[in-house]
């Protein structure tokens, strides 16, 4: 979980990909909110269509690449919880602060990945390291 969680916060613009709800593949730029409690959370607005997305299909992957050409690829479940303590650590990014001010602003959801799957890999020749989280 460390190398995961130290990958994401070292390469803060991630890409999110689901499957449309026109059955297409869709892929957006998202940031990683933080790990508590042993799970990767992250944020988003439910008027969005990525949430829809998500709501129809909650399989997702995210991907990112580090400046040194290593790459991430994260999958699971998107689980949605109504968690204030998770939403006051996603507000400590000024980012995320200025878009939804506090954590009881009714657009503000939170999910995690159940299930999640990573696999950090480069192209020095060895192997993957692959996570079960």
């Amino acid at each position: 979980m460390n190398e995961v969680v130290k990958f994401l916060n070292e390469n803060p613009v991630q890409y999110l990909a689901t499957v449309g709800r026109d059955g297409r593949a869709k892929c957006r730029p998202f940031m990683f909110a933080g790990e508590m409690d042993g799970k990767l959370w992250f944020c988003t607005n439910n008027t969005k269509d990525v949430y829809k997305d998500m709501q129809a299909n909650p399989n997702i992957e995210i991907s990112v690449s580090s400046p040194t050409y290593a790459w991430i690829r994260l999958n699971g479940k998107a689980v949605f919880e109504n968690n204030h303590a998770v939403k006051e650590m996603c507000l400590q990014n000024p980012i995320v602060k200025s878009q939804y001010q506090t954590a009881g602003n009714p657009i503000f959801e939170v999910f995690h990945l159940a299930g999640a799957r990573a696999v950090i890999a480069d192209f020095s020749g060895n192997p993957p390291r692959e996570y079960t989280l």
